[in-house]
């Protein structure tokens, strides 16, 4: 049956919208850093985590966000409380909007559990792989600050000189990966990163801000906040120029086994 000039402009308005719309999709999935998650055999759950565990990770989200920590690219996880060998993260969406139903909870080979076919982070490796190196670790955070990525960017060492950042080591290590700008989207990157971090509380990420490691989730937000704080205060006294100084053993403890 021929079809009418009508139909045919009414077919090719349909077909248009719904290739602007698979456009649309890609694009968001791209700004969030994310892929879409199927797994041909899922691990098995830990079972249901505490509540508090998730509303504290909403609210740690939320004020990692206010305070200009972390932007729609950067993302918190946590532990399981009831296995060490999973961590929740929200799926992958601009952090201020995630609710308890955008938690998923992952296996250390950062396979999720369940995504429901929704989008996680590709950049999920940087937890999976520093909770598998790091029994101690609780909390991690990774985040493009623009102070954090001005160090990551640049030969000039990130150091401490204030006493909020003596987590962090002297100098903060940076991990060499790649190009500059690019994401740890695999577990061979994770891994590496990892081995960089060792024993340490952060690490800078060459051209892509730095990750920060906790032993729970306030102690991740605290380390967060001041080595941006850190980054910041160093930037200036650099600018002002003369003789810097930095804090020294014992101000300086570093090293990952230093709490809040």
């Amino acid at each position: 049956m021929r079809q009418t000039a009508v139909e045919q402009v009414e077919i090719m308005r349909r077909t248009l919208i719904i290739c602007s719309l698979a456009i649309v999709g890609a694009l968001v999935g791209a700004l969030l850093g994310a892929s879409n998650y199927v797994s041909a055999q899922a691990p098995a759950s830990a079972g249901p985590a505490d509540a508090k565990l998730i509303e504290d990770l909403i609210a740690a989200n939320r004020i990692l966000v206010d305070k200009g920590i972390i932007d729609f690219r950067g993302h918190l996880s946590v532990r399981h409380d009831r296995d060490a060998n999973r961590y929740l993260m929200s799926r992958a969406l601009a952090p201020e909007l995630a609710r308890a139903e955008d938690i998923l909870e992952f296996d250390l080979d950062n396979k999720a559990i369940d995504a429901k076919g929704r989008s996680v982070f590709n950049e999920r490796f940087i937890h999976g792989e520093i909770y598998k190196a790091r029994p101690d670790v609780r909390a991690v955070v990774h985040a493009h600050t623009p102070s954090m990525v001005a160090f990551s960017s640049s030969n000039v060492a990130l150091r401490p000189v204030h006493f909020s950042a003596n987590f962090a080591g002297d100098p903060v290590p940076a991990f060499q990966n790649g190009l500059a700008g690019a994401g740890i989207s695999s577990s061979e990157l994770g891994q590496a990163l990892a081995k960089v971090l060792g024993n340490g509380g952060a690490v800078m990420m060459r051209g892509h801000g730095g990750g920060v490691v906790g032993f729970s989730l306030p102690s991740v937000v605290g380390r967060s906040v001041n080595l941006d704080m850190n980054a910041q205060i160093l930037a200036r006294a650099i600018a002002i120029g003369g003789n810097m100084i930095y804090l020294r053993p014992p101000e300086n403890a570093g090293g990952g086994q230093q709490s809040l």
